[in-house]
């Protein structure tokens, strides 16, 4: 059985939009322009509500459900490599989330590179957190919840907390996390044909942008998760599509979580693509796995 017509549709609009998005000779502003455009994938949320704030200096937008839990809330990161989308690309997506779980979503607005490289968006990361345990959110009611580069900022999060000693968010939620930032994984190639966002190339420009330090070790674990010591982090649920170059990213994050003795499950989205999540409310299959994540969060926030 194959997948849907909508899962189809939804990868010739990703084509569409990163056929834009490579035309030569653009400014970054208009390709950033562009890749915001990807929020048309998604519906509007039925009975979320959206409001900006400022979150300790850090600028991010509430998503609010209807009847969302008053004690719990989403921490959310976009995708974008770092250099591209914003809290706006993901308003959407990150409503349908947030309804799913039942708990509002702060969709953070974290600084871009090359203007601001590494680390300043787990800097950002870090200030949205506190400022939340500033609004009288606990740790364990809070959820890391990102797709993409946010899907790995959702891990880098808790594990900086944790080497600090400090308390982590109560669960994670990692949907097509980068994780090996060397792009030494064979499934980078494997599936340049089925992802319609990424390529081995586009990820480059992303890494040269982001890690621009030359004395960065790309594989340090602090920058490649799939090296880091997972040990210590909160139940961890991972997604990824099957067609994406970083499908065996998000497949080596969940074997290594397992390996730690996190509490986590992975799951693949059969032909899914590259932070498919931009689907949601158009997609079946995008939807379902929205409402399996949903139900990580309810399950595992306060647990």
């Amino acid at each position: 059985m194959g997948v849907s017509k909508e899962a189809h549709e939804f990868a010739d609009f990703l084509a569409s939009v990163s056929a834009k998005s490579a035309t030569p000779g653009l400014d970054l502003g208009i390709v950033r322009d562009i890749v915001d455009s990807n929020h048309k994938a998604s519906t509007e949320p039925e009975g979320v509500t959206y409001a900006e704030v400022d979150a300790g200096g850090v600028p991010a937008l509430w998503a609010i459900p209807e009847g969302a839990d008053p004690d719990r809330a989403l921490l959310h990161f976009h995708f974008g490599g770092s250099v591209t989308a914003s809290m706006h690309s993901d308003r959407k997506a990150a409503g349908h989330i947030a309804k799913a779980a039942g708990a509002r979503s702060l969709v953070v607005d974290f600084r871009l590179a090359p203007e601001h490289p590494y680390p300043a968006q787990l800097d950002d990361a870090e200030t949205a957190y506190r400022w939340l345990l500033s609004q009288g959110y606990e740790p364990r009611n809070i959820g890391s919840t990102g797709h993409s580069i946010g899907g790995t900022l959702a891990v880098m999060l808790p594990l900086r907390l944790l080497a600090k000693g400090e308390a982590t968010p109560g669960a994670i939620v990692s949907v097509s996390p980068w994780t090996d930032l060397t792009l030494q994984n064979p499934a980078v190639d494997e599936n340049e044909e089925n992802d319609k966002m990424l390529s081995r190339g586009i990820l480059e420009l992303f890494r040269g942008a982001w890690l621009q330090d030359p004395a960065v070790d790309f594989a340090s674990p602090e920058i490649s998760i799939a090296n880091a010591d997972l040990t210590g982090l909160p139940p961890t649920i991972v997604y990824y599509g099957a067609y994406e170059t970083l499908a065996d990213d998000g497949a080596q994050l969940g074997r290594r979580l397992t390996d730690a003795k996190v509490t986590t499950e992975t799951r693949a989205l059969p032909e899914g693509q590259h932070s498919f999540v931009l689907g949601a409310g158009r997609v079946p299959e995008v939807d379902e796995a929205i409402g399996q994540m949903g139900q990580w969060l309810r399950k595992h926030l306060g647990a």
